[in-house]
């Protein structure tokens, strides 16, 4: 009494996908949890940093450059102040680091 081999490979094949299958979910999981979500949340935290920039802050650019914050615009910009009399217009998103935060603007009536 011989079985086919056709037969043999179509007995209990639908757990066996789904056994297949869990490896690859597990290593998304793994993925996500141990690349992206930390990435997420370091992104979260420069956004807000940037976000509550003010004069008289002292920051570091992604280049290099320690300056304090002198004027802050609207439109993505900050003025800082490198050196005595020298500004430099640079992008918001390039400052790496906020070192020492400024006090507070004083708002003239």
């Amino acid at each position: 009494m011989l079985i086919t081999p056709a037969y043999a490979q179509g007995a209990g094949g639908g757990g066996d996908f789904l056994i297949q299958l869990m490896p690859i979910l597990l290593m998304f999981v793994i993925f996500y949890l141990l690349l992206l979500r930390p990435q997420q949340q370091r992104v979260k935290v420069h956004r807000e940093m940037v976000a509550n920039l003010r004069r008289g802050d002292t920051v570091v650019t992604a280049g290099g450059i320690i300056g304090k914050v002198t004027r802050v615009k609207d439109d993505g910009e900050i003025e800082v102040e490198i050196a005595d009399n020298t500004r430099v217009r640079i992008v918001k998103g390039t400052v790496a680091e906020v070192r020492a935060k400024g006090e507070p603007v004083k708002e003239t009536a």
